[in-house]
């Protein structure tokens, strides 16, 4: 596809054609970008008249990525039309666009109507654009808000994948400690378990708990849109992660504490996850100087003092076959989930991936 403009001219790449990759690959590298063809759905470059390469843009989903213009044509009309383009391609679909980007961009997203939720500097921004936005989430969740104003008003954020004892351990902790608990679940389907299976395996384990309040994640608690590091295949310790965990702090801050009145929040100790580590480190350094305490609870074992009950390990025994080792590691409703025929698609699924969500 081609679209001729006056100065530039627009035009799709073939992600599955190499020639194409290797030519947005080198435009973008002098720039500070490393591109992932499978990290989007689509891509654009921008030519001048002289047939340079002069910008490009990607997104994935409802995330605009990798937009990037050649420092000499920054003064021009050319990354204004790279969005412009995208949106389009966008809006239709998804009603509601997020954009990844350095902080030095803020100025020209805000120009084109993008409205900033968080930076991490020097790496990263968050901003959006659409019909709805971060104000429709917090909505929602006055929506569901209980009336207390003093105490414990605790908050956990968890994805259950799947819901473990070690998760309903520190839930009930949690409840017996504080006035409420809100319990967000994070809501993007990119794990083995999916939304609705997660929240139903809980809410049928603890439902029954008059204060426990659960929350879903939306855009903006852990998702794919202000956090896409968790749901990577491989897990690194990078200052990437650490950034993405800072923006998923900021935005909780920011957003979320003020309407619900959130004044703890607990965590279980992390030693097998890089990423979840890096998230714990976000909130220790953000959230008690802004009056949210931390309460960092060790996670529980089950027969031996070592043997550390995790949703990772789950999975590991369900792709290596040892189901049968691990059930003890889950309450009611996920050994029942787990032992029916409802599961067997999720299983078979386990079994043939290698991502470690």
């Amino acid at each position: 596809m081609g679209v001729e403009n006056t100065d530039y001219r627009e035009e799709s790449l073939d992600l599955q054609n190499p020639f194409d990759i290797k030519l947005v690959s080198e435009f973008m590298e002098p720039l500070g970008f490393e591109f992932d063809p499978e990290d989007v759905d689509y891509t654009m470059i921008l030519y001048n008249l002289n047939q340079e390469v002069i910008g490009t843009g990607s997104y994935k989903g409802r995330v605009l990525k990798y937009v990037a213009v050649s420092p000499k044509f920054r003064e021009g009309a050319a990354f204004a039309q790279i969005v412009t383009h995208l949106i389009e391609l966008v809006i239709n679909e998804h009603k509601h666009i997020f954009v990844y980007t350095k902080p030095r961009n803020l100025e020209v997203f805000k120009g084109l109507g993008f409205t900033e939720i968080a930076t991490a500097e020097p790496l990263f921004s968050v901003l959006e654009f659409g019909y709805e936005n971060i104000k429709t989430y917090q909505d929602y969740l006055r929506s569901i808000k209980r009336d207390v104003s003093v105490g414990g008003i605790a908050s956990i954020v968890v994805n259950c994948n799947p819901f473990t004892k070690g998760h309903k351990f520190l839930i009930e902790k949690a409840c017996a400690e504080n006035r409420v608990v809100y319990l967000f679940v994070v809501e993007e389907d990119r794990s083995a378990f999916t939304f609705d299976i997660r929240w139903r395996l809980i809410e049928e384990e603890l439902g029954h708990i008059k204060n426990l309040v659960m929350v879903k994640g939306g855009n903006y608690v852990v998702s794919g849109t202000i956090f896409p590091c968790y749901f990577l295949k491989e897990e690194k310790e990078c200052d990437i992660a650490a950034k993405q965990a800072e923006l998923d702090v900021i935005t909780f801050l920011n957003y979320i504490v003020p309407i619900l009145n959130i004044n703890r929040r607990y965590v279980g100790t992390e030693m097998y996850s890089p990423v979840t580590a890096a998230y714990n480190e976000a909130m220790i350094k953000y959230l008690p100087t802004n009056g949210v305490e931390i309460l960092e609870i060790p996670r529980i074992t089950q027969g031996s003092a070592d043997n550390y009950i995790s949703a990772s390990k789950v999975r590991l025994a369900i792709r290596e076959d040892r189901l049968s080792d691990i059930l003890d590691f889950l309450p009611d409703s996920t050994r029942k989930f787990l032992l029916s025929e409802e599961s067997a698609t999720i299983l078979e699924n386990i079994r043939n991936t290698v991502s470690r969500h």
